[in-house]
This record gives structure tokens, C-alpha cells and sequence, in this order.
């Protein structure tokens, strides 16, 4: 029997719970041509989300373009990967990839490769050994002109979109607020799971793409929202688990989707054929999580120093929301004073190791917070 929980990677429209709302909102910026910074908490399902948008799109009205800016480092790859996503999204054979080529992207130059399956793959590289103005303005003025010339709207997703505030200038940044401002019939979605540089991005006055566009903010799923999903796909295959133990897997998980799935795939495997999952099930179930992840999270641990660690055991200990700046909270972990545990928490959200959340910080990886708890309190 198939496990009815999915966690990690990009999931399908079966496994998504609710996101009714965000789903409607997506689909109305993308077809009224709106610029869109879409952020969270990494794992919280932004990949999953738009690219199912996108594939609720028309394709007599809408041409959707999925750009991964992860492997990306500078605008040389920018360029490259770019109008890689682009040429894909208008041709699937090799003869129409080509052709894309020559119509829109005549300054680089393309290699056609096939891959395992004997799919055709296009690879782009530039002419000169760096990219130049030129270079970049023809892949970002690409979707307005295939927008001209197909008759239907382009969208555009960047995914991991925080990658060019990494790069060694803001060329890519200054360019694409230069030119994506007068694209009448191009939508922009920019995905980040790093929120607090996306909305420095958006919100910092010195940024280049200070308002070039809406935020918005994906947040965890409602309890009440997960009752009915986690019990339903109980039932169908056989087995149960009441909504007050659904309630208590939320309250571990805080409703993140990427946590509460994995400890619901862990708890449904535990759960024997006909039987019903209950607290023991669920506190093994989160015990063979912690035993998995334990060799990662030791060596994380080991990693950091003195200060991150007072840091985090305080916030894992603490109640949600503890004001960390606070003199008490300094003290109750000996943290010193305000501008060392600035620098603490910069350095963890540099790590990705902790996220803002309503005025306070949280730890990101759920699991992670239990483990401090359990086993890093003394040490």
C-alpha cells in the first residue's frame, strides 16, 4: 500500500491541503500581468504551488516559463539558465529549439544535446568569456518580444530568487527593474525561501528592486485545515487516527506542510493495518525521525559557536515569541548584552538555521528544535 503523505521535492495537486486561497491569488496576479515577490520559510511548498498555477494556465491564452536560479552564481549563469527555461518553454523538438534560438536569442550561443530518454536538451553559453549589457537586456527583453509575437501572455517564475543578491555586482538586479517595468504582457512571480533577504529586496530603499512589486507571504497551514486531510487519508487506506492526535502532530510541526507530512508518513508507517494511531504511535514516530536526522544534526550542532548554541537552546526551550533582545532572555541564557545576540542572530540567519516570525525568531527545521530540546539541553 502507497504512503498517502508526500514531503520533499515537488508534489502534485493530490497532495496539496487547502491552499484554495493562495492557489485563486496566484492565478489572479499571473493573469493581470502583476509582479509578484513570493516568500517563506524554506520546504513550505512555494515550488509546488506556482508551478501548479502555472500548469493551470490556458495554453491558447498563456505561455509559462519555470526559470531555477539555484545552480546559478553570477549573471554569466543567470544568462545561461535563463534563456535555457525560456527556450524550453516554447519548443520541445529540436528543430523548434533551434529556431527559438535564432528568433530570440542571437547573441549567445546554443549546443542541442539529447539526454538519457533521447530528449532533446539546449545548452546556452556566451560568446564573450563575461557577460555584457547587451547579453543580458536580450534574455530579459525575451518575454516581452515572444509575448508580441506569440499573441498570448508570458509568466515568468523565478524560483530561489534571493541567489542574485549573491552574485559579484547588481547588474541583474538594476537590468531586470530597468526592463521588466514596461512588460505590459509578462508576469512576474519571484520565489524566495529566505524571507528576510526577499524583503529586504523589496522593502530596502537602496535596493534595485525596492516596490518593483507586490509581496506576498506564504505561512504555514491552519490545524484545522490538516484535521480533515491527515484523518481522511487515514480512513482511505485502512487505518485511523482521531483529530486530537492530528492536533498534537500540528502542534510539533506547527503546521509547516513539509513537517507535518513527513511526521504523518512516519506515523502512518508505524500504524499497523486496521489499527488506530495514538500518542505512543506518534512519539515513536518522532523518536525514528530524531535517530535518522541524528548524526546531521550533531554535527550542525558541533559546528556553532558557544553564543549560536545558548541561542538556540534558548529559543527552542522558550515559549514562541520570547523577545530575544529582552534583558531577561539574556540573561536566563547568557547571551551578554543586545549587540552580541545581534550578531548571533545574524550570523544563524545567515546559516539558515533560524527565520523571523511576528517580531520574534523561530528555528527553522522543526525536527531540529525537538532534538535541541531533547538532547542538546545539557550539552
Amino acid at each position: 500500500m502507497t504512503n498517502p503523505f508526500r514531503y520533499g521535492g515537488v508534489v502534485g495537486e493530490e497532495a496539496f491541503c487547502n491552499r484554495k486561497q493562495e492557489l485563486a491569488d496566484l492565478l489572479r496576479a499571473m493573469e493581470n500581468g502583476e509582479r509578484l515577490f513570493l516568500y517563506s520559510e524554506r520546504r513550505l511548498g512555494k515550488t509546488s504551488l506556482v508551478r501548479l498555477v502555472l500548469s493551470r494556465l490556458p495554453q491558447r491564452d498563456y505561455i509559462p516559463v519555470y526559470v531555477d536560479l539555484w545552480p546559478t552564481d553570477g549573471a554569466e549563469s543567470f544568462v545561461a539558465v535563463t534563456a535555457k527555461a525560456i527556450t524550453e518553454s516554447l519548443a520541445t523538438t529540436a528543430d523548434r529549439m533551434l529556431q527559438a534560438t535564432r528568433d530570440f536569442f542571437s547573441r549567445l550561443t546554443a549546443t542541442l544535446t539529447t539526454d538519457s530518454q533521447g530528449n532533446p536538451q539546449i545548452r546556452f553559453e556566451l560568446r564573450e568569456l563575461e557577460v555584457r549589457l547587451p547579453d543580458l537586456e536580450e534574455v530579459l527583453s525575451a518575454p516581452a518580444r515572444i509575448a508580441a509575437r506569440r499573441k498570448r501572455r508570458v509568466v515568468v517564475a523565478f524560483d530561489e530568487f534571493q541567489r542574485i543578491l549573491e552574485y559579484p555586482n547588481d547588474l541583474v538586479e538594476r537590468t531586470l527593474r530597468s526592463l521588466i517595468q514596461d512588460q505590459e504582457d509578462v508576469s512576474y512571480v519571484f520565489l524566495g525561501s529566505r524571507k528576510h533577504l526577499i524583503q529586504r529586496m523589496v522593502l530596502d530603499r537602496s535596493s534595485p528592486l525596492y516596490r518593483a512589486g507586490g509581496h506576498y507571504p506564504l505561512n504555514p497551514i491552519s490545524t484545522e485545515d490538516w484535521v480533515p486531510f491527515v484523518r481522511e487519508r487515514f480512513e482511505r487506506s485502512g487505518k485511523q487516527i482521531s483529530d486530537d492526535y492530528v492536533r498534537s502532530i500540528c502542534r510539533i510541526t506547527e503546521g509547516h506542510p513539509f513537517y507535518t507530512q513527513h511526521l504523518c508518513h512516519s506515523v502512518w508507517e508505524l500504524c499497523e493495518l486496521g489499527a488506530s494511531a495514538g500518542e505512543e504511535t506518534i512519539d515513536d514516530a518522532v523518536n525514528l525521525l530524531l535517530e535518522r536526522e541524528n548524526y546531521a544534526y550533531t554535527t550542525l550542532w558541533e559546528s556553532l559557536t558557544r553564543m549560536q548554541r545558548r541561542f538556540l537552546r534558548g529559543l527552542a526551550t522558550e515559549a514562541d515569541g520570547v523577545q530575544v533582545f529582552s534583558a531577561a532572555f539574556l540573561q536566563r541564557h547568557q547571551l551578554g548584552s543586545a549587540s552580541t545576540a545581534q550578531g548571533v542572530v545574524d550570523a544563524l540567519l545567515e546559516k539558515d538555521i533560524i527565520d523571523r516570525s511576528d517580531g520574534s525568531f523561530l528555528i527553522s527545521d522543526r525536527f531540529y528544535r525537538i532534538w535541541i530540546q531533547q538532547y542538546a539541553a545539557l550539552g
